[in-house]
């Protein structure tokens, strides 16, 4: 192979797993199941208005602000429903808490096509692999309700390190972890800013996950865009 890899890192949200359904939606089940009728637009809407402003307020979950990413979620949630009109305090927290928890679950995410097949397959080939993910501390648990976690040596989230990609720290410290130096090293992610950009602004390898029909970044060479993760293999190997 050309190019002499024996590291990858992952990217996980919407690279490896996806939600089974909007966002609204799994809020509109809750507040169903607790009586209170509720449009899925409209808390998509709130949600999209909350998750936003809370993350400018609070980034990266609220790290060294004393939040713990499970009160800065609960807000997100509880804010959400109030924006779509809903009140009642004591319903809004019990289904916050709730919601927080469910999104644990393999029932809210389901493995891309070819994620299991393809991680199998880089395992099998010798790659030492690890998680690079601007997620909460929850994604172990995710990992694992979804089966992948077995295939990574470590699980680096921003909520842990306390930096979010694109920042460079987060994938020197995946380096770090991985003992190697980064040009035996490729991440492949689906967000050109945070995922390509990034790792190749550390002298990583970069593969970005490319949907057919979605544009690509002209700055983006046709050998390091994945119109699926089965390609990966194929391109690590010409």
């Amino acid at each position: 192979a050309m190019l002499r890899l024996r590291f990858l890192t992952w990217d996980v949200k919407d690279t490896l797993l996806r939600l089974r359904r909007p966002v609204g939606e799994s809020y509109v089940a809750e507040a169903q199941a607790h009586g209170i009728r509720v449009q899925p637009e409209a808390l998509t809407r709130s949600f999209r208005e909350a998750y936003g402003a809370q993350s400018r307020l609070f980034p990266n979950y609220g790290q060294g602000r004393g939040l713990s990413s499970q009160q800065w979620w609960v807000d997100v949630v509880k804010q959400t429903f109030r924006l779509s009109g809903v009140h009642e305090e004591g319903v809004v927290t019990l289904m916050a808490e709730k919601l927080y928890h469910d999104f644990c679950t393999a029932g809210n995410w389901e493995v891309l096509p070819g994620a299991s097949e393809t991680l199998t397959q880089c395992c099998q080939r010798g790659f030492c692999m690890g998680v690079v993910s601007n997620f909460d501390n929850r994604l172990e648990k995710i990992l694992s309700q979804c089966n992948l976690r077995h295939h990574f040596k470590f699980v680096l989230t921003s909520e842990e390190t306390g930096f979010a990609k694109p920042d460079g720290k987060i994938f020197q410290k995946a380096l770090h972890l991985g003992g190697v130096p980064p040009e035996q090293a490729a991440h492949v992610g689906d967000d050109y800013t945070r995922d390509y950009r990034a790792a190749r602004a550390v002298g990583m390898h970069g593969f970005l996950l490319r949907p057919a029909g979605q544009s690509a970044e002209p700055e983006v060479p046709p050998e390091h865009v994945l119109p699926t993760l089965s390609h990966l293999l194929t391109l690590i190997e010409k």
